[in-house]
């Protein structure tokens, strides 16, 4: 029994020493934009699924259940609108493509038949009674939806007039053509009629028929995976490692089905939480170590609240905590989020990469709510967020998928985090 247990640790030894932490990443970041987690969000139960890869990985790289020794997850639910069914548009057969040529507001509730559309613009709202007839139009049945150029409004202006025109979706469906970027997100709440976006170079001036079939969720229940390696030595302080392992989802079913892969959004932070808590299985910390990979990020760092305000863990005892979200490039370095907050601790970070020159920059910014990290900052607890910097812009879009991942900085980023946690004072 005793020598193979030896063996066995011998062998993890020498496959930390000579297995590279990307090549492992890879193979995370692969299986968790894959099709069959369906973008890890609230359709097919790709969150939930995700969930149970990870706990598998945590148990395989050596790390206790946090619950009671027998369980890692810690459940939560939220309300969440889903779109699981139909997600068409059409026009004289012509098929859009969700994400490519379309996509439809996260808010936006189902429709389905022709779409007779009114125009609007931002004039409309000057003028009284030319926005109350047209409005008219749609209040009586003659017409259905409303058409907005957002080209014709500028930048400066737009965010604004989305607002007002989004309230329209009470009444009817609103349609906007746009020359920008689609992104995503996740929402909580559903609008009557759906609201969409649609690229202005395929926009048809024709007829168009919609089908959307979306399906708010009530108390959506899914999970944060928690494991924890204890220190050596009793009454140590704790380390907490964080990233979101959640992302967007999908929408709408074969042939017609969209989703969102989020390979640096996050599963590029995910697979470096499993890289990071290989390390330290085989190599045992002075202080406690948290790994908690969160649910519902997307829809408003959920998983993190949720934790902060109902954990097993004082707060007072977190020496540290490191929030990994965007991982996936670093050809520019990386920025740290905090870093102008906590000066000491950023000095020592940049201290070892002078040193090791792991990275070619490391940049430093204030306070921002933008991760996981953010509820335990407001309780008081010392926390970077570190995201990588390079090429890659692809975000909440069809385009962060694992082939457009570098890994270009991914094994010197783990040697940091762990020079970093070994030298902390």
């Amino acid at each position: 029994m005793f020598n193979k247990t030896l063996l066995l640790l011998f062998s993890l030894i020498l496959t930390w020493s000579t297995f590279s932490q990307e090549q492992k990443a890879r193979e995370i970041v692969e299986i968790l934009c894959s099709d069959s987690l369906a973008g890890r969000g609230y359709v097919h139960n790709g969150v939930n699924r995700a969930a149970d890869f990870i706990s598998q990985e945590f148990k395989k790289s050596g790390l206790k259940p946090y619950f009671g020794d027998t369980s890692y997850f810690q459940p939560f639910s939220f309300d969440v609108n889903t779109f699981p069914g139909m997600m068409k548009i059409t026009s004289d057969d012509y098929f859009y493509q969700p994400g490519i040529d379309f996509i439809v507001d996260e808010r936006s509730g189902s429709f389905n038949g022709e779409l007779f559309m009114v125009e609007l613009d931002t004039t409309d709202f000057d003028d009284k009674e030319q926005l109350f007839s047209k409005l008219q139009k749609v209040d009586s049945g003659k017409k259905n939806s409303f058409l907005i150029d957002l080209t014709k409004i500028s930048n400066k202006n737009r965010p604004f007039a989305i607002q007002q025109f989004n309230s329209l979706s009470t009444m009817g469906t609103v349609v906007y053509l746009t020359d920008q970027k689609f992104t995503w997100s996740v929402a909580r709440m559903q609008t009557k009629f759906p609201i969409i976006y649609f690229k202005k170079e395929v926009f048809p001036h024709a007829l168009l028929n919609i089908h959307i079939e979306a399906k708010l969720i009530e108390k959506f229940e899914t999970k944060n995976v928690i494991g924890y390696l204890p220190a050596e030595k009793k009454n140590a302080k704790t380390i907490v490692f964080t990233a979101h392992y959640d992302h967007l989802g999908g929408m709408g079913t074969k042939p017609t089905l969209t989703y969102f892969p989020g390979g640096n959004d996050n599963a590029s932070g995910t697979s470096m939480l499993i890289a990071i808590s290989d390390y330290f299985a085989i190599n045992p910390s002075k202080y406690n170590l948290v790994f908690i990979a969160f649910a519902g990020e997307e829809a408003g760092l959920l998983g993190s609240r949720y934790f902060v305000e109902n954990n097993t863990i004082n707060l007072d005892e977190i020496k540290f905590l490191l929030n990994l979200d965007i991982m996936g490039s670093g050809e520019e370095g990386i920025t740290v989020v905090n870093g102008k907050i906590h000066q000491k601790h950023f000095k020592q970070i940049q201290k070892i990469n002078e040193e090791k020159e792991y990275l070619p920059h490391i940049y430093a910014r204030g306070e921002a709510a933008n991760s996981d990290h953010h509820f335990f900052h407001k309780e008081g607890v010392p926390a970077f967020f570190i995201y990588t910097m390079g090429p890659n812009k692809n975000y909440h879009d069809v385009h962060d998928t694992y082939n457009e991942l570098s890994f270009a900085a991914y094994d010197n980023i783990v040697k940091l985090v762990i020079d970093f946690v070994q030298k902390i004072k």
